[in-house]
């Protein structure tokens, strides 16, 4: 799995299309296979939140790869990137969205609907239970695995970054075309 998110984010993004991300919270697991990411290139990308520099909530960005940042969007939603850079190059891949294949009961619990249950960065962070408190812990130690399938990568198209003000024109969203 390390050498699966280890390096620059927009070579990692597109090999994170189809990984499974599993939690397993409070004995209900929850399996997704992820089917939208985007890349995040620190220093160099005005949209990034290493962008300025290293802050106490962006800090996990600039830990090693396989470290997971969260962060709260507009205050309302907890949003989970992987860490792909060395220590200190901050670069990280935020998970857009995917689909649930373990688990559903659960997730329709958690997120109190039968659709629409994990496309979105929020719906995603919600419905695998991840939160604030998993910022700077790491995949596969501390309760959320990462299955990287390096033999079957999906199909994808490229787009622009979503929910965004800067550096929109970017391609650097990655959207699976596998059904």
């Amino acid at each position: 799995m390390a050498a699966a998110v280890r390096g620059q984010s927009l070579d990692v993004a597109p090999r994170l299309l189809g990984a499974r991300v599993t939690t397993n919270v409070d004995g209900n697991r929850v399996e997704i296979v992820v089917n939208e990411v985007e890349a995040y290139c620190g220093g160099a990308d005005p949209a990034s939140h290493a962008y300025r520099g290293k802050t106490a909530r962006n800090a996990p960005m600039f830990g090693p790869p396989g470290t997971i940042y969260v962060y709260r969007s507009y205050g309302i939603h907890w949003c989970v990137n992987i860490v792909t850079g060395e220590i200190g190059k901050p670069q990280a891949v935020l998970i857009r969205g995917g689909h649930v294949v373990g688990g559903i009961d659960t997730v329709v619990k958690r997120r109190g609907r039968s659709d629409h249950l994990a496309d979105g960065p929020g719906k995603f962070a919600q419905a695998l239970a991840i939160d604030g408190t998993a910022s700077g812990t790491m995949l596969g130690r501390d309760g959320i695995a990462l299955t990287v399938d390096t033999k079957n990568p999906p199909a994808y198209v490229t787009t622009p970054r979503i929910g965004i003000s800067r550096a929109t024109d970017r391609p650097w969203r990655f959207v699976s075309t596998a059904t």
